[in-house]
Formats: C-alpha cells, sequence, structure tokens
C-alpha cells in the first residue's frame, strides 16, 4: 500500500470578474512508505493548494486521492498524518510544552505516553530549555520547531510538510533534514514542499517539479545526478612531476586523454561534473515558458 496516491487531481478557483483560476490539473503521483518526496516548484505552482487538498482544508473540483489506503473525504485519512502548513499560527500565550499537550490530547494519547512523547520530541527539536515559556517569546525559527513537534508529537506514518525549511537558519535546517532521514528509517513517508532545490537535492529519494497547476515530471534524484553527467575534471602529471586541472566537454573525453597520453603526460584523476537538480529544474521551466 503506498502512502499517498492521488489521482486525476484537480481545483478551480473563482477569480476576478468571473474568470477561472486552475491551481491544479489532473494532478495523480503515488508516495511510497519509507520515502521522502520533494514537491518543487516556484512560488504559485500549486504546492499549496495540493497540500490543502490532502489534509481536507480545500475540497477538490474532480479526482481523488488516499492517504495510507483511506480517501481524503473522510477524516480517519488523516488519524496517521502529521501536518505543518506553510505558515502555522498558533496560540502564542501557551509554551511549547502545553501546546504539544493539546495537540496530542487532540490525537487520543494517554498521558503518560503524550508526557514521554513530548519530553523526546521538545529534546529532538532543541526546545526543552524553552518548553515552560509563552511562545510568542520565541524566534521565528523556534516557533517553526514547535510546529514540527506538532508533526511528530503523535508518532504518524505520513508527515506532510509545507515549507518546512522556512524562516529556519542552517542549523535549524540541518535539524530538519536531520529529521526526515531519521523518519525515512523508521520506515515514515515524508512529503515535503519547497522551491528551494538544495533542501530536495540533499534528502530527497524523489523528486516531482509542478509548474503551473501540473506536474511536468516525477524523477529519482539519484538518476538525475547520475544521467547529468555533462563534462569532467582531469587532474594531469607532465613529465617533470607538475600536476595541472583540466575541464574538458563529455564528448571530447576521448580526444583529451589521447592527446595528454601523446604528449607525454599521465591522467592521475577524472571527476565527472553532473548537471545538478537546479539545472534540471530550470531546463523544465525553460522548456515549459519557451
Amino acid at each position: 500500500m503506498n502512502a499517498i496516491e492521488i489521482s486525476g487531481l484537480s481545483k478551480t478557483f473563482k477569480g476576478k470578474r468571473f474568470t477561472r483560476v486552475e491551481a491544479l490539473k489532473n494532478l495523480s503521483l503515488t508516495v511510497g512508505q519509507g520515502e521522502i518526496f520533494g514537491f518543487l516548484g516556484p512560488n504559485g505552482a500549486g504546492k499549496s493548494t495540493t497540500i490543502k487538498t490532502l489534509m481536507g482544508l480545500i475540497e477538490p473540483s474532480a479526482g481523488s486521492a488516499c492517504i495510507m489506503g483511506i480517501d481524503i473525504s473522510s477524516p480517519k485519512a488523516r488519524r496517521r498524518v502529521g501536518y505543518l502548513p506553510e505558515n502555522p499560527a498558533f496560540y502564542d500565550y501557551l509554551s511549547a510544552e502545553e501546546y504539544l499537550a493539546f495537540v496530542g490530547t487532540t490525537f487520543g494519547l494517554d498521558p503518560e505516553l503524550l508526557a514521554k512523547r513530548s519530553e523526546e520530541v521538545l529534546k529532538q527539536l532543541e526546545l526543552w530549555e524553552a518548553r515552560k515559556r509563552p511562545m510568542r517569546s520565541y524566534s521565528k525559527g523556534m516557533v517553526q520547531r514547535v510546529g514540527l513537534g506538532q508533526v511528530l508529537i503523535h508518532d504518524p506514518d505520513v508527515c506532510i510538510l509545507d515549507e518546512p525549511m522556512s524562516g529556519l537558519d542552517p542549523v535549524g535546517r540541518a535539524l530538519v533534514k536531520e529529521i526526515m532521514l531519521d523518519l525515512k528509517k523508521r520506515g515514515k513517508c515524508v512529503f515535503f514542499s519547497t522551491h528551494i532545490i538544495a533542501d530536495v537535492e540533499s534528502v530527497c529519494d524523489r523528486v516531482g517539479i509542478i509548474l503551473k497547476g501540473e506536474l511536468q515530471s516525477v524523477e529519482r534524484v539519484e538518476d538525475i545526478m547520475t544521467r547529468g553527467v555533462v563534462g569532467y575534471y582531469l587532474t594531469l602529471r607532465d613529465s617533470g612531476g607538475g600536476t595541472t586541472e583540466l575541464y574538458v566537454p563529455k564528448d571530447e573525453l576521448s580526444g583529451a586523454l589521447a592527446s595528454v597520453r601523446d604528449q607525454g603526460g599521465e591522467v592521475t584523476l577524472i571527476e565527472p561534473r553532473r548537471k545538478s537538480l537546479e539545472d534540471f529544474f530550470l531546463d523544465i521551466i525553460k522548456g515549459r515558458n519557451g
């Protein structure tokens, strides 16, 4: 059973002056258990609309979706989901500890388990020392981490995160990535949206690229990196023992190696230069807009 299954999902909003805005167009996608899936696209591409539809906050105009085999039209579909919205808002007079107790109670955790989970999550998110302070005193990054605590408190099977790195400093971003990888190790599904390509490249198994409401491509990140070789960096040693570095385009490698050999030189290292995920993403955007 897939963690998330989306079939033909579409959403049309009414715009100004009786216009129709197609926020999602026939989106179909599956995400497996134990997978980190990056949903990548520029602002306004349809990422948040997709996530809000999965979470029952928006009703689709057409199509269907299931979470852990349960149709999203049923509230039961969200019992096994941890959700972080793009701009989380909390009762800021509560402390992080109080807020997680509220969330855990909502999910029906018994008091003993809730106390244990709260301590684990607050320490994992490096909020333990600040757990009793009201959230109005927290920095933006700390508030974002409380949002992640909301996701983790009931140990869900599926984590759906809308721009989870937003507002975090480099240390906070590294912590979130570490948490994602830990969830994957434990067989959880992580589905997160972002417009920051480096976040996808470092943690994701697969990436889906959405543009103007349409899914443009779904690829394994490893495959993009493997097949995207565009050239090679050569480290050369000449007859006198000196070394130089040379960049050679992919289709010129054989000729360059023969030339080095003919001149009595030696190639001591060959390193491929790969097209990055950013290049792949920009190629898709240019192809769509070109």
